[in-house]
């Protein structure tokens, strides 16, 4: 493989299901000492800390994610004004590779890529493949994954490799802690997180849910919960009639060492958040968000819960009754927690940045991706 330094552009939406992937990449690709532009769109800076790249390029984008004639007329005018937007920008930043992370954001760029015929990789975080992506695929020279089996990957499969799903430098700092299984009296510390879109749920009912517990369980207790900072103050109202110890905020940004914490997770299942507990090793209780397309956070959930490194609990049971059940099911019973964040941790891959740097910095180089 070449030493010879090469400019890559990523392209990600701006969540941190596609940020966070994409910020692993890019600091690994400038440690082997090449040059990394972003392509993304405004909600970029809302995770807490600058991405490692020489530029960040914000790019026109739409979804069409309405049937009126008028909202898709527009949605279309503003992925042509992306579109155009994003020719120029390759043609000034001349990427030997561009990389494509997900969410409609990246249409654009990797579409002008293509146009341009620059080599062009897709990463899919999840267990199906997301539709930008699958407009994508037929024209990307490889596509990286993070599962070994890919839902509606159609004809890409061909072209498939998995590396995993890169993360962050501080998820790998986090697995370095190993699992502490408690002992009988010890203190049970329990993470609650729902990303932007999944916590208020989680707000609702977990409170009620500590308060079914067995007493002995529920003094035990120590919580970390993320929660809506318009849900915080109804939160801690509805925890303090519990008498359970609780750290309520709206985001963490010191996210992986809380869930190395922990001796059990209760979150949703996009495809950081499962990459993230295999790689540190913690077991779960998967609530897979509702409305999330395609079903890919259920699907993302089954691979981990069919490895046993979790409990899928679907959003349509999670009353307090039923998630009482199997919080008790896991935390009156430590050689379950152990096995199941052994198991977790036996589908980690912490390897990912590595193997997926490998793939860009090959086809950079006018290689072929080798399954």
């Amino acid at each position: 493989m070449t030493t010879a330094p090469k400019t890559i552009l990523l392209a990600a939406g701006g969540t941190g299901g596609h940020l966070f992937p994409a910020e692993s990449l890019a600091a690994e690709l400038i440690r082997r000492g090449h040059v990394v532009d972003l392509a993304t769109d405004e909600r970029a800076d809302k995770y807490g800390r600058a991405f490692p790249a020489r530029a960040i390029h914000i790019v026109p984008s739409a979804t069409f994610g309405s049937k009126n004639p008028l909202a898709l007329a527009k949605s279309a005018l503003t992925l042509a004004r992306g579109t155009a937007a994003a020719h120029a920008l390759i043609g000034r930043v001349r990427p030997a590779v561009v990389v494509g992370f997900g969410g409609y954001p990246t249409f654009p760029p990797m579409f002008a890529a293509q146009f341009r015929g620059i080599p062009t990789i897709l990463h899919e975080q999840n267990a199906i493949m997301g539709r930008a992506n699958r407009a994508l695929a037929a024209r990307a020279t490889a596509i990286a994954t993070s599962f070994p089996r890919v839902e509606r990957i159609g004809a890409g499969a061909e072209k498939a490799v998995q590396t995993g799903n890169p993360v962050r430098a501080m998820v790998l700092d986090a697995a370095t802690r190993a699992f502490e299984t408690p002992g009988a009296g010890d203190r049970l510390r329990l993470l609650v997180f729902g990303g932007s879109q999944g916590a208020r749920i989680f707000s609702e009912v977990v409170p009620a849910a500590i308060a079914a517990l067995p007493d002995d369980l529920r003094a035990r207790l120590d919580i970390v919960q993320q929660c809506r900072a318009e849900d915080l103050d109804r939160t801690r109202s509805a925890f303090a009639a519990t008498g359970v110890n609780v750290e309520l905020a709206p985001f963490f940004v010191d996210l992986p060492a809380r869930i190395a914490a922990a001796h059990l997770v209760v979150g949703r299942s996009g495809a950081s958040t499962v990459a993230e507990l295999g790689v540190i090793g913690r077991p779960s209780i998967l609530v897979p968000l509702a409305i999330s397309l395609d079903g890919d956070q259920a699907a993302n959930a089954r691979v981990l819960a069919e490895a046993g490194g979790a409990e899928v609990l679907p959003q349509p049971d999670l009353t307090p009754a039923r998630l009482a059940a199997s919080l008790a099911g896991f935390l009156a019973n430590p050689a379950r927690l152990a096995a199941t964040a052994a198991a977790a941790r036996a589908q980690g891959r912490p390897d990912a940045v590595s193997r997926l740097a490998d793939l860009v910095l090959t086809i950079a180089d006018g290689g072929k991706p080798v399954a």
